[in-house]
């Protein structure tokens, strides 16, 4: 679930929720989702009737203390158009009923959010800002085009990577056959077919690659934020460049041979 702000109306951040198993559906277009005023829950845990005047609003509740299925009650009652709930740690939770759960007449959306988000938000409010938010759920497509085209380039790459080191061995092989066919004394070129794609790795050299990838890993796991990301791209630019420029010149290199 997507949760579009606005901020005295102006558009602001976006945040990605997790959506109730009780409630209504709710939209899965943005331009049929209408903005609603986000109100601060008096009390935040809402497991109680809320203080606040409600006039179809959406209030925004901490998690705890009681059932979500009584938070979305109170907030019905209290005439909200929607429930955010705002999670006490940055992961999201499943929002689901228990099994002899039978106060299920909710007709209202819930919604739960990390607790980031919910920070933002409150920073928001008691800035004295209107801040309105806009609910919608996208419909997932059966396959993703992004999946289908990294399928793409995998494959792709496979193929040419092969074309490549067939072309490159038949190459080889046709000019030591006229190197020999020619009976010349010395051949200049001495080295054997494909040694050129042997990487030669020791023991010491696979144990460090192991522990450097391992140690990659755990950073990338542990330091996952907007600057370490962008870190990423950066050396993925740097090493697709170096690549670039590797085929690049192989490429080139050939075709001035054979003007030559």
């Amino acid at each position: 679930v997507k949760v579009q702000t606005w901020v005295d109306g102006i558009e602001d951040a976006e945040f990605v929720g997790v959506g109730a198993r009780f409630g209504t559906t709710i939209v899965s277009k943005e331009k049929n989702a209408n903005q609603r005023r986000l109100i601060l829950s008096d009390p935040r845990d809402c497991c109680s009737a809320p203080k606040n005047k409600l006039a179809n609003d959406v209030i925004m509740v901490d998690r705890g203390h009681c059932k979500f299925t009584t938070k979305a009650n109170y907030a019905q009652a209290a005439h909200a158009s929607a429930i955010l709930i705002i999670n006490n740690q940055k992961e999201l939770y499943k929002m689901v009923c228990e099994p002899d759960e039978t106060d299920l007449d909710i007709h209202i959306p819930a919604v739960m959010l990390p607790q980031d988000a919910g920070t933002s938000l409150e920073k928001m409010l008691i800035s004295n800002s209107s801040v309105s938010v806009q609910l919608y759920s996208p419909t997932r497509p059966l396959v993703d085009i992004a999946e289908v085209f990294l399928w793409l380039m995998a494959v792709g790459t496979i193929l040419c990577a092969s074309y490549w080191s067939a072309w490159s061995a038949r190459e080889a092989a046709i000019e030591q056959d006229k190197l020999l066919k020619d009976a010349l004394d010395e051949i200049p070129d001495t080295r054997p077919v494909g040694s050129g794609g042997i990487v030669d790795i020791n023991t010491t050299s696979a144990i460090l690659f192991v522990v450097v990838a391992s140690c990659f890993l755990v950073m990338l796991y542990k330091l996952m934020s907007y600057w370490f990301v962008e870190l990423l791209v950066v050396l993925f630019c740097i090493g697709g460049v170096e690549g670039l420029q590797t085929c690049s010149v192989a490429l080139l290199s050939r075709y001035f041979i054979f003007l030559s």
